[in-house]
């Protein structure tokens, strides 16, 4: 397969909500617009930050359709909306998300076994689902923290990489000893390594990843974008970095609900109903806090967009 991906910002979409719990596809389309105008390569969309454990399987599969259909080639789709256990349904899953016309569909770790289970029953139950799985299907993994977070072993990392049908990994590990190992794992195979973690970003792309994946995408991605491009200017971009870096605690706030109320002040006709969580506790005081954090932001934006 001559696929590649794009290398670069793959924002781990939310999904906007109606006051009633239904999806928001005015709202949906909206946030592609910003995401395209904040120059992101690709979405990664139907993923944890999307509620895709929250969402049927009519659900994730219309919405990925509805995303593919709106960016229309402008940027990348990705999409997951793998949250089943048994081998049946994710078969199911994997081939209605690919029908939807995304570039890879991408498998969730910790769905392939339980979390007592050995690197081998991993391998074992992923080999299976490969063979009934038509190989015509770019594929990536996504270390997904929930229900529970299985970060590949090396074996398992060998396994995936070297089968040559996987292209994205969204890496979850959180540790620089382990980005370098991966990336030697991963050296001459087309599995492309993206970091979620944004503490660790820039030092993972010195080490040869591919971009940034995570949740702070729906925030700033236009940062990000900069600090990828900027990377070995390494005097000046360190304080980027270190903003990047300090400000993502914001995330442990509430998420998504505070990404949607950020996106609402960027414009964005958004409510901050979730699936997930009880919409009521995202109180004045986080209102507050993601108000002067987007200040910060937007001062960070100017002093390192000078041109």
């Amino acid at each position: 397969m001559n696929y590649v991906l794009k290398s670069g910002v793959w924002p781990t979409m939310i999904t906007p909500f109606t006051k009633d719990g239904q999806i928001d596809f005015p709202g949906v389309e909206s946030l592609i617009e910003w995401y395209i105008s904040k120059g992101v390569v690709g979405i990664f969309a139907i993923c944890q930050s999307s509620e895709m454990f929250f969402l049927s399987l009519e659900e994730r599969v219309s919405l990925s359709k509805f995303i593919v259909d709106k960016v229309n080639g402008r940027c990348g789709v990705i999409s997951s909306g793998h949250i089943s256990s048994s081998e049946v349904d994710q078969l199911e899953e994997i081939t209605a998300i690919a029908a939807t016309g995304v570039e890879a569909v991408v498998l969730v770790a910790n769905r392939i076994a339980a979390e007592e289970d050995s690197p081998s029953v991993w391998i074992s139950n992923l080999s299976k689902i490969l063979e009934k799985v038509s190989a015509s299907i770019p594929l990536g993994f996504y270390e997904c923290p929930y229900p529970y977070k299985r970060v590949l072993t090396e074996s398992e990392l060998k396994f995936v990489a070297y089968t040559g049908r996987f292209f994205f990994l969204k890496d979850t590990c959180c540790d620089t000893l382990m980005h370098a190992e991966r990336v030697r794992i991963c050296k001459d195979t087309p599995l492309k390594l993206f970091n979620a973690n944004s503490s660790t970003l820039a030092s993972s792309i010195r080490l040869g990843y591919h971009g940034f994946s995570g949740v702070m995408g729906n925030f700033h991605p236009e940062l990000y974008n900069l600090l990828l491009d900027k990377i070995n200017n390494e005097k000046e971009y360190d304080e980027l970095q270190d903003f990047l870096g300090f400000s993502s605690v914001i995330e442990n706030q509430g998420y998504p609900m505070n990404a949607k109320y950020y996106l609402s002040l960027e414009g964005l006709s958004m409510g901050i109903e979730t699936r997930s969580k009880d919409s009521t506790t995202f109180s004045e005081s986080n209102k507050r806090e993601i108000e002067q954090f987007r200040n910060v932001a937007l001062k960070m934006t100017k002093t390192f967009y000078k041109e």
